[in-house]
């Protein structure tokens, strides 16, 4: 990188220099007026930790076990959709900064890079991120490909029955019909960064959702996107469906998009293995809670009885030791690893990745905290 990234901020300007417009729009924003995506980020930064002196803590250990998996950081990369066109063939190389760290990839259903592809390049387990969709035919050949693929964690994303309003999408020409002057406006938008036009829009190809392939055929691009989640994204689905995965799915399935305790319980009484605590980033109900405000009653409500982890504003590694100390056991990433592989592709997120760990080492230190274990409620001030 010609300018060495300190920060997911820095990171997010290079991203937003470097992508077409209406890329950069779909990775930043969120629904209606984005309160809730403003409030991910100002609530957490807002958790305040006492800092303690004297407690020798000159060996950190950061490392963590989940599902029966260690790993060196209570991190990984949660699944962000389209990011295959953020660098080219963007979810191997994200797929592979993860591994290389020795932490957890998450794969969206709505990737370009489809399941056998990141199998093929990772040969290593990842994670697969599931929407309920109309079509169960199609959901069961995804889980099956997903489970011969080696896939050892299912994240079943439960709030996106019917898609929250992205105004920022539609201003940029992503989401508004398809047609010759929608694709015009892409075009004019793609060609004014070169950089990205020759390494992703020529080399990147193909730029369909691969995953989709079978329900979409091979020629499905952008344009077919928001279409086929408006026709397909079931809102009906409830906890009965949960029954149905689980007959699909053998290893753990993880429960994502949960605000709310008593949903919480409720995924624990029909079986889920564990609960991401999330509001998509602030793409869905605008003016829900942050996730750092759900987070410590659904933490009660849940009282260890399986793994909660949670996404949602975390820019640093002093947020994650924040979202641990407020009673997750685990981090996803979002947008901080889709501005770094924007930015600079594997190099990027493997250097964010790193960014990430040492912020964590200097709050863990700062407040006198050498496990991970130790990193609970008593720290906050």
């Amino acid at each position: 990188m010609a300018r060495i990234a300190a920060s997911v901020g820095d990171f997010r300007a290079l991203a937003k220099a470097r992508l077409p417009h209406f890329l950069f729009e779909y990775i930043d924003g969120g629904s209606y007026d984005e309160v809730t995506l403003r409030r991910n980020i100002e609530n957490l930064q807002s958790v305040t930790l006492k800092q303690r002196v004297m407690r020798d803590v000159s060996a950190i250990d950061l490392a963590t076990n989940l599902f029966g998996t260690d790993y060196t950081l209570p991190v990984g990369l949660g699944p962000v959709g389209m990011s295959g066109m953020y660098a080219r063939r963007g979810e191997v190389q994200a797929a592979r900064a993860a591994k290389a760290a020795g932490l957890p990839f998450s794969l969206s259903s709505l990737s370009v890079c489809p399941v056998r592809e990141i199998a093929a390049e990772l040969k290593a387990p990842f994670w697969l991120q599931l929407y309920m969709i109309k079509d169960r035919a199609f959901l069961t050949d995804l889980l099956a490909v997903g489970r011969d693929a080696g896939c050892s964690v299912l994240l079943l994303t439960v709030d996106l029955p019917v898609s929250g309003s992205r105004y920022r999408d539609a201003r940029s020409g992503l989401s508004v019909p398809a047609g010759a002057r929608a694709s015009f406006r892409r075009f004019c938008q793609s060609v004014a960064k070169p950089r990205w036009a020759w390494n992703v829009g020529l080399h990147g190809r193909p730029h369909s959702l691969g995953n989709l392939e079978p329900v979409l055929g091979a020629n499905t691009g952008l344009e077919d996107y928001f279409g086929w989640i408006g026709a397909n994204f079931d809102p009906s689905i409830s906890w009965a469906d949960l029954a149905w995965v689980r007959g699909q799915w053998p290893g753990p399935i993880v429960i994502k998009g949960v605000l709310d305790p008593g949903d919480a319980r409720a995924a624990l009484d029909h079986g889920a293995d564990g609960i991401v605590v999330s509001n998509h980033g602030g793409r869905q109900l605008d003016g829900a809670m942050s996730t750092a405000q759900a987070l410590p009653g659904i933490a009660d409500a849940v009282a260890g009885r399986v793994p909660l982890l949670v996404d949602g504003g975390v820019r640093s590694g002093l947020d994650v030791v924040r979202m641990l100390a407020l009673g997750a056991d685990f981090v996803l990433l979002g947008r901080a690893w889709a501005y770094a592989l924007a930015a600079d592709g594997e190099a990027g997120v493997a250097h964010l990745l790193k960014l990430i760990e040492a912020e964590m080492r200097v709050a863990m230190a700062l407040t006198g905290c050498t496990r991970i274990e130790e990193v609970r409620p008593g720290i906050l001030a």
